[in-house]
């Protein structure tokens, strides 16, 4: 099965290899990150997300759901000295950073919930896959026909933050300038929640990020400086290569 639409501002492939696998659960994906993008896009002003940054909902009053993105948030801006924040001085409240990741993550438990057991969901090029292996290709930084690394997947989530798809959007909260000291930062990590969270919060620490990122239990990284200069953990999954020892 497959199949691909345009939400929350990007395209969202599915693949899934299993055969007993209803359409309806691609159905159900689908639904849930309309859903999401309803929901939480500060973009739409009868979003929950836009009617708590305008004070019409309390802190006490928001959903399960928003409270958990919240929450996520304020971890990582700890987490980065504030280099990551959602609430950047004169601008909207917007946790897009973290929902993308936690709502396709989401949506790949609502897959396996439906038995799919091989499938891969692509958000925008941030990717969850189970029932692997799975060669996922890495955008070179500055080509956009050509990959600068390709890795093997089985069973986790990669995502990539860059300065290409929408110049210097990542605003390092620490000094309310866009983040530059970075082309591109790439996270392998058993969930795209953490996968893109930590990618983006990484980028915004510029190039003391990569060692933050490296840092975090179960993480694997892959960045491009500046300088073009390439820098990857060990434990990084590069297709081809064999798996770093225990």
């Amino acid at each position: 099965m497959r199949r691909v639409e345009h939400v929350m501002g990007f395209p969202v492939s599915l693949r899934i290899d299993d055969q007993d696998v209803p359409e309806s659960a691609a159905d159900v994906v689908f639904a849930w990150l309309r859903e999401v993008d309803e929901r939480f896009s500060p973009f739409r002003p009868d979003s929950e997300v836009s009617r708590l940054d305008r004070g019409e909902l309390s802190g006490t009053e928001v959903s399960p759901d928003l409270a958990e993105v919240l929450a996520l948030c304020e971890e990582y801006r700890l987490a980065t000295g504030g280099a990551f924040d959602v609430r950047l001085p004169g601008r909207g409240l917007d946790p897009c950073a973290v929902v993308k990741g936690w709502s396709v993550q989401r949506a790949a438990y609502l897959l396996s919930a439906a038995g799919a057991r091989r499938f891969v969901l692509n958000a925008g090029g941030d990717v969850v896959a189970s029932g692997g292996p799975w060669r996922v290709g890495v955008r070179h930084p500055e080509h956009a026909d050509q990959v600068c690394t390709v890795l093997e997947l089985t069973d986790g989530a990669v995502a990539t933050s860059a300065r290409y798809e929408r110049g210097d959007h990542i605003i390092d909260g620490r000094t309310g300038r866009p983040a530059t000291g970075l082309l591109s930062l790439t996270v392998v990590a058993s969930s795209l929640t953490e996968a893109d969270s930590v990618a983006t919060a990484a980028f915004a620490m510029g190039a003391e990020g990569v060692e933050w990122a490296a840092a975090r239990p179960g993480c694997e990284v892959f960045a491009v400086d500046t300088g073009r200069q390439v820098l990857r953990t060990a434990g990084f999954p590069v297709a081809g290569e064999p798996s770093a020892a225990a």
